[in-house]
This record gives C-alpha cells, sequence and structure tokens, in this order.
C-alpha cells in the first residue's frame, strides 16, 4: 500500500498524490466497513446528513482566486457548524451543551456576516 506524508511545511497535495490516495482508498478491504450505514444518522450520532451537506458544500465552493474560493468555502464551514449546533440544541437536555451550542450558532452567523460582507465589498455575490 502506498502512503502519502503531509509535511510539516504544509505543502499542498499533488492531484497526482491525491488520485493514487483515492486509487489505494479504493482497493483497500475495508472487511465490514459500509460507507452507507457510517453516513445514517443515529441517537448516537445525528450528524452524518449535516457533516456530508457540509463537505459537499465546501467542496463545491470555488472563487476566481485563492482568497476567494478560501472565503466562500469557510462560509460553508461555518454553516456546518450552525446546522451541528442546532441537531445537539433539539436532541440534548445538558445545560452547559445548550449554553455552547448557543453561542457557536451566534459566533457562526457572525463569522458567515463578516465573510458575505468581504465578499459584498469586494464586488462579489454573496452566499
Amino acid at each position: 500500500m502506498k502512503k502519502i506524508v503531509f509535511a510539516a511545511a504544509g505543502l499542498p497535495l499533488t492531484a497526482t498524490a491525491a488520485s493514487a490516495h483515492m486509487q489505494d482508498h479504493a482497493g483497500m478491504n475495508h472487511g465490514q466497513m459500509n460507507h452507507g450505514q457510517m453516513m445514517q444518522a443515529t441517537p448516537a450520532n445525528p450528524y452524518p446528513p449535516a457533516e456530508m451537506a457540509m463537505h459537499e458544500r465546501m467542496m463545491a465552493a470555488k472563487g476566481a482566486d485563492a482568497t476567494e474560493t478560501w472565503v466562500r468555502k469557510m462560509i460553508e464551514h461555518h454553516r456546518g457548524g450552525i446546522a451541528m449546533s442546532q441537531i445537539v440544541l433539539r436532541d440534548t437536555k445538558d445545560a452547559q451543551v445548550r449554553a455552547m451550542a448557543t453561542k457557536t450558532i451566534a459566533m457562526q452567523q457572525k463569522e458567515v456576516g463578516e465573510l458575505n460582507g468581504w465578499l459584498r465589498a469586494h464586488g462579489m455575490s454573496a452566499q
């Protein structure tokens, strides 16, 4: 099996290396691993649908340059945090977790607003 090592210097993963990693992953014997079941919400883990939506939206977010792309991806990242926090608010009775989730929602909404403000200030459409 090929191994891809991410350098501490923060070098990007090349398309060739990413392709090799995906081919290695596709050929792995996962035994009893069932990706479909892993993505189903359960009472103990209600987050997979929100996580997948965030992942898909982050992957699709693109801009004209690396700066705009980062802003657009971060918007979706923060929206994912909001969605997960809303789920825990729906499901938990723990007062401390409810307070943290409520605070997270407020902070993430503020970040989304600031990022969309940056897009508008630079003549770009908000998302």
